[in-house]
């Protein structure tokens, strides 16, 4: 079930993400993208309660200030 639940969030996040592409630049759609990953990781720590390291919360930090240079 987990696995079909993924494959259809999988096919519209790549729909909704080839749309935003058509309607926006794709120097601001890619970043937001990018920042996917940075969701990931709070969730992780807050649903799946990982530990948060030190280098992992680094890390993300890097992730999310590189999106926001790229979208400048």
């Amino acid at each position: 079930m987990f696995l079909v639940l993924s494959g259809i969030t999988t096919g519209l996040s790549w729909l909704f993400y080839f749309r935003a592409l058509q309607m926006g630049r794709a120097s601001q759609v890619a970043p937001i993208d990018k920042l996917s990953l940075i969701m990931t990781i709070f969730l992780a720590i807050l649903i799946l309660k990982e530990e948060a390291k030190i280098t992992v919360i680094i890390g993300g930090i890097f992730m999310a200030l590189g999106a926001l240079l790229v979208s400048l």
